[in-house]
């Protein structure tokens, strides 16, 4: 069953966020905050029907507008132009409060909460397949760069192997040489001091 949606509202850098979410930890995690924003004061479930209303239409997506301003939230807001000015409109901003607060008693539309809960779990599935997706195309990536380092590993085994066969085989020659050699200098060994032997007979 679709959770129940609320509206929360925090500022962050140089704008102020909302969103539509079913809790406080996940606007959090919407938002991308590494601290509980909520027990610091930073953070608090907006009353603001116009926001609840910009929030709600897009539930589970973070809505921006510049900080210290009364423009409507939307996905891509612009950067403040005056960050000077930024208290004037903040106190500004304050006295609309208690105005802001009053459309609380405004009657509860069942069915648009309902719509708005089930778009969220839309835009968090959106975003858990988008997550899946840019995974599966890293997995994919790995995949790849490991197939190519498996065979530039068995092309330098294949080649390491074959030089030592073929060293061997070289040895081997070698070896056969030395014996040859070996065989050849005792033949001839006899055979000089055969011949020297004739040769001193011969001389008397």
């Amino acid at each position: 069953m679709a959770r129940k949606l609320k509206t929360y509202q925090t500022s962050l850098g140089f704008f102020d966020l909302a969103i539509a979410a079913p809790s406080m930890k996940a606007a959090l995690e919407a938002w991308g905050a590494d601290s509980n924003l909520f027990h610091q004061g930073a953070a608090k479930e907006s009353d603001d029907p116009d926001v609840i209303a910009a929030a709600m239409a897009k539930p589970g997506v973070v809505l921006r507008r510049p900080v210290g301003t009364d423009r409507p939230f939307s996905e891509h807001a612009e950067l403040p132009t005056d960050l000077g000015g930024g208290g004037p409109t903040k106190a500004a901003r304050k006295s609309k409060g208690p105005k802001a607060k009053k459309p609380s008693s405004r009657p509860v539309d069942k069915a648009a909460e309902r719509r708005a809960a089930l778009a969220y779990e839309r835009e968090q599935t959106r975003r858990e397949l988008e997550r899946a997706k840019n995974e599966a195309a890293r997995q994919k990536d790995r995949e790849r760069r490991q197939q190519a380092i498996d065979k530039a590993q068995a092309a330098l085994d294949k080649a390491e192997q074959e030089h030592a066969k073929r060293a061997a085989a070289i040895r081997a020659e070698v070896q056969a040489l030395e014996k040859r050699s070996q065989t050849e200098q005792a033949r001839w060994d006899k055979e000089k001091e055969r011949l020297e032997a004739a040769l001193r007979r011969a001389r008397g």
